[in-house]
């Protein structure tokens, strides 16, 4: 077990790349428990972790997402939400938690979610008076939810790397967790707008209000394809992606007719790209996952965590502490791989329902994407704004007051992460 710590701690302390952390560490310890012969357990640990068929809809979320912000609907699902909004003051601060809602459903990814908004919302309300790095603030925040209202890819990665959770109860879970983290955004986006004096605009009328929703609405129906055909049993959750990014290819090009050969092509690229880095991400954290179970890590976890106290709302609280202090320095996917295999057994030991647990992890992990110093979401909403980060983390802090509340209910009362799952059994 020592070579393989010293291995993961050295690579990581001098900036190693996470994949090549995982691997060359599972490395190690493979090599201290058995010497050679486990270099060709090794290689077949990283072809099992990425050939499972339930990742094929990795690739097609991330290519639907990409088909989406090519077509220009960012621009028809923040029409339609404007004219909800029109007549309320900080009008543009609550279209911009709540298109990320509608987002949610067609990305499943955050940065995406940041960059397709944010491009559009933060330009705006900077002309309309706002202050740039609240723009930024809000705009991070906000497409958070977007790894947690379903579809998502972390939920895939995950029930890949844990198959004690079937996807469709991670996507079902993460209902009712996403919809309460953009309640806590709103509370926090009417106190300030209404304590800062932000703008209203002037009311739109419902002719225009009606066209705006019959516009989007071709766009919306991509979640009720994918989590219809999934919730349902009416296919699988690979089959419900492709469906999804052929009907937004057909959208595009024969409704909205804003979709060219050049974009789609732009939308393989970076679907290619970043699938290539959840891949190998997957490849390398099967190598560790499987040194994790067979040294018995997991076992010394969960010792370590009942040493700290026997309350088990003290040990949820003190993993979500540990998962926060992980985020601030690594992406979602990496912590997430990374953590993962040594924690969830550790937390199923100590008797905790495991979907619950799951759901609490990736809403942990997710708002620690905006917490500072790596945050790149919120980082790049900076970036866009123009604004310096600094600026920008501490235009974040009401909104990190709301998400703490988030995580205390969460872990307070499970039913939240399990009762529409149970609803499905």
């Amino acid at each position: 077990m020592t070579p393989a710590i010293l291995t993961f701690a050295i690579l990581l302390l001098i900036g190693a790349p996470v994949a090549v952390v995982m691997a060359l560490s599972g490395l190690a310890g493979g090599y201290a428990m058995g010497g050679e012969r486990m270099l060709g357990i090794i290689a077949d640990r990283m072809f099992s972790g990425v050939s499972g068929f339930l990742l094929i809809a990795v690739p097609y979320f991330i290519f639907t997402a990409e088909l989406m912000n090519q077509g220009g609907l960012t621009h028809k699902l923040i029409a339609f939400n404007n004219a909800l909004f029109g007549r309320v003051r900080g009008a543009l601060s609550h279209v911009n938690v709540s298109v990320s809602v509608f987002f949610a459903g067609l990305t499943g990814a955050a940065i995406t979610d940041t960059v397709a908004i944010g491009k559009i919302m933060i330009p705006e309300m900077k002309r309309q008076g706002y202050d740039a790095e609240y723009a930024a603030a809000i705009t991070a925040c906000s497409s958070i939810i977007g790894p947690i209202i379903p579809p998502s890819v972390v939920m895939v990665v995950y029930a890949t790397l844990l198959r004690d959770i079937s996807v469709i109860d991670l996507f079902a879970g993460g209902i009712v967790p996403g919809l309460l983290m953009a309640l806590a955004l709103l509370g926090v986006s009417f106190y300030l707008a209404w304590k800062r004096g932000y703008p209203k605009q002037t009311p739109t009328p419902i002719k225009v209000a009606m066209l705006s929703f019959l516009a989007a609405l071709p766009a919306m129906i991509v979640p009720l394809i994918i989590l219809g055909g999934i919730l349902s049993g009416l296919t699988t959750i690979t089959e419900a992606s492709g469906f999804a990014a052929v009907y937004a290819i057909a959208i595009g090009v024969l409704l909205y007719r804003n979709l060219d050969w050049r974009k789609i092509w732009h939308a393989l690229v970076v679907t290619v790209r970043f699938s290539g880095v959840v891949f190998f991400l997957l490849a390398t954290s099967a190598v560790l996952g499987w040194f994790v179970t067979r040294s018995g890590i997991a076992r010394d976890a969960a010792g370590l965590i009942t040493t700290f106290s026997d309350s088990a709302f003290l040990q949820l609280m003190l993993v979500c502490v540990l998962l926060i202090l992980i985020g601030t320095v690594m992406d979602v996917l990496p912590a997430l791989v990374v953590v993962a295999p040594v924690l969830v057994p550790a937390m199923i030991q100590l008797g905790f329902d495991p979907l619950h647990f799951a759901i609490l992890m990736i809403v942990v992990l997710n708002i620690s994407n905006v917490t500072p110093p790596v945050g790149m979401t919120l980082m790049t909403a900076a970036r866009i704004a123009n604004v310096p980060y600094e600026r920008a983390i501490l235009a974040s802090l009401p909104f990190y007051v709301a998400f703490l509340a988030v995580i205390l209910l969460l872990a307070a009362f499970p039913a939240l992460s399990t009762w529409i799952p149970s609803l499905l059994d």
